[in-house]
């Protein structure tokens, strides 16, 4: 079906807690993405020096580091893990989201808050260069070139390199999927689990909720096309896609590690993100799936204080924590 087909007779409502905000972003007029709107939109909400204290009143501490990227350019890997700690910790490598031409990997780190941080891994947070600039494949092998680099000096950052989670959010969980293909594929870093939340994965925007959330919601269809295209040119769409571009289009999900991946019922990518997880199944990867009823595209950051995202933190803190149990201590 084209993606030009759009069906907004019916669709599933928003949780009503969500309603009071919708209609306020609404109010505000369609968020519309351009390139002239792109540097505002990638910048830090807050200074740097401003988002460090914040870091050690909760008792933690960022450090920077500079690494090899796609091609050799460099890129950015932020640390941040628990002041003071020693020994040897899990890592969770996370991938910053954005539609894969907006956001920042120093960004949203209080989402993190009360699902990740209290396992007291060591978070580490990569800063893949952007499309349109920086087309496919820059941003999933940016994302593949620091995971090698964190799998490789391990010891220096002190963590466990058979404990390496990667976790993703909206593009950056496409992202995330991408990276789990190229490891696999290429026999890489080995990854103990992935988190994919609310994952950007297929670019051709044909399922049923993309048709249904065209010009509703907060993240929508239109929000996605200017995103797919900045990444993929005039391939959008094509045979001409790889898997490690858009991992809807991967023929073969086997060997893949365990998944945590979710979505909100009333989102773009609800169909995508089903689909995948049914494909994982199918694949004989053990995965948890999430559809969490009335949620938007980015409801547990966007709104972290509603009882949905409570409930979507919960969840995933308590795979988190089985997860690592299941690896290995949480910490040294």
């Amino acid at each position: 079906m084209s993606d030009t087909t759009t069906d907004t007779a019916v669709r599933p409502p928003f949780d009503p807690e969500y309603v009071p905000l919708l209609r306020a972003f609404a109010e505000r007029g369609p968020m519309l993405l351009t390139p002239e709107a792109l540097p505002a939109m990638r910048a830090l909400d807050t200074a740097e020096d401003e988002l460090d204290a914040v870091l050690r009143g909760k008792g933690l501490e960022r450090s920077s580091i500079t690494v090899p990227g796609y091609g050799g350019d460099p890129i950015t890997l932020a640390v941040v893990q628990r002041t003071g700690r020693t020994g040897t910790a899990a890592c969770a490598y996370t991938i910053h989201g954005g539609g894969m031409v907006f956001g920042h990997h120093l960004g949203n780190l209080d989402s993190y808050d009360e699902w990740l941080f209290p396992n007291d891994v060591v978070l580490v947070s990569v800063d893949y260069r952007l499309a349109p600039e920086h087309p496919d494949p820059t941003p999933v092998e940016d994302c593949y070139a620091g995971l090698v680099w964190v799998s490789e000096h391990a010891a220096e950052l002190g963590v466990d390199p058979d404990r390496v989670f990667l976790v993703g959010q909206s593009a950056g969980g496409g992202l995330a999927a991408g990276t789990a293909l190229l490891a696999r594929d290429r026999r890489g870093p080995g990854i103990a689990a992935q988190v994919l939340v609310s994952p950007m994965l297929d670019d051709r925007l044909d399922t049923v909720s993309a048709r249904q959330f065209d010009g509703v919601g907060v993240a929508d269809r239109e929000m996605c096309r200017f995103g797919w295209d900045a990444l993929l040119g005039d391939r959008r769409g094509t045979d001409a896609v790889s898997a490690a571009a858009a991992p809807a289009r991967a023929e073969d999900l086997t060997g893949l590690p365990p998944t945590y991946i979710d979505c909100g019922s009333a989102e773009v990518f609800r169909d995508e993100t089903v689909a995948f997880a049914g494909r994982l199944w199918a694949a004989g990867v053990a995965a948890e799936l999430h559809v969490w009823p009335g949620g938007f595209h980015g409801f547990s950051g966007m709104a972290p204080g509603s009882w949905l995202a409570h409930q979507a933190n919960r969840a995933l803190g308590a795979w988190t924590a089985r997860m690592l149990d299941r690896t290995g201590t949480t910490a040294g």
